[in-house]
C-alpha cells in the first residue's frame, strides 16, 4: 500500500476490525494477545476503553521485535452503564431491551505501541446511536441469529443490527469497532500514512 513502510500489527480477534483493515488495504499481521481485559478497571467508560485498548497494543507489541501494534477495545454505555458482550442468549435480549427507544455511547479505545521503542499513543472516540422502539418478537428473532453474542451491546450495525438503528451522530466506524479517521491520525504520529 503507498505510504505504508512500517509492519503493522492488530491486536484483536474481532473479524470486523480484520475486515476494516483489509478494506482500507493496510498490509498487516495478527496477533491477539492473551490479556485480561476484564481485570482493567477505570474512573469513566472512556477511560476503560483507552485503558484496555492499550493494554492489548502492548501485550502485541512486546511480543514482535519491530512494528506497531494496535489494539482497540470498543464499549456501550448506557445511562452511565457499560454495557458488555452478553453472557448468553437471555442476556442479549435484556441489553438489546434496555437499548430499545434509547440513545446509547459508543466508545472505542485505541491504543499504539512501537515495538523497540515502546511509544505509546492512546485516544477514542464517541458516538451517539438511537434505537428505535423494538418489539419483543423482533429482538428474540434477532438474538436468534446469532449476531449479537460477540459484540457490546449485543448488536452488530454493520449487519441486521442496522435494523435496530433509528439514527447516529458520529462516526459510524467506531460503532463497527475501529474509528478510521482516529486511527489515520494517530498511525501518522508514527509516521505511518494510510492514504
Amino acid at each position: 500500500m503507498i505510504g505504508q513502510a512500517k509492519r503493522i500489527v492488530l491486536a484483536s480477534a474481532s473479524p470486523r476490525r480484520r475486515r476494516l483493515l483489509a478494506d482500507l488495504g493496510v498490509e498487516y499481521e495478527l496477533l491477539v494477545p492473551d490479556v485480561d481485559e476484564n481485570g482493567v478497571s477505570a474512573a469513566t467508560p472512556r477511560e476503560l476503553a483507552e485503558a484496555r485498548a492499550l493494554l492489548k497494543a502492548e501485550a502485541a507489541a512486546a511480543a514482535i521485535e519491530e512494528g506497531i501494534a494496535i489494539g482497540a477495545d470498543t464499549i456501550v454505555v448506557c445511562d452511565g452503564r457499560v454495557l458488555g458482550k452478553p453472557k448468553d442468549e437471555d442476556d442479549a435480549v435484556r441489553l438489546l431491551e434496555t437499548l430499545s427507544g434509547r440513545t446509547h455511547v459508543v466508545i472505542t479505545g485505541v491504543g499504539l505501541c512501537e515495538a523497540g521503542t515502546g511509544r505509546r499513543l492512546v485516544d477514542s472516540a464517541e458516538t451517539r446511536v438511537t434505537f428505535r422502539r423494538l418489539a419483543r418478537d423482533e429482538i428474540e428473532r434477532y438474538v436468534a441469529t446469532g449476531e449479537p453474542m460477540d459484540k457490546a451491546g449485543a448488536y452488530g450495525i454493520q449487519s441486521k443490527g442496522a435494523l435496530l438503528v433509528e439514527g447516529i451522530v458520529g462516526d459510524y466506524f467506531n460503532v463497527v469497532g475501529l474509528p478510521l479517521v482516529l486511527l489515520d491520525r494517530m498511525l501518522r504520529e508514527f509516521g505511518v500514512r494510510l492514504l
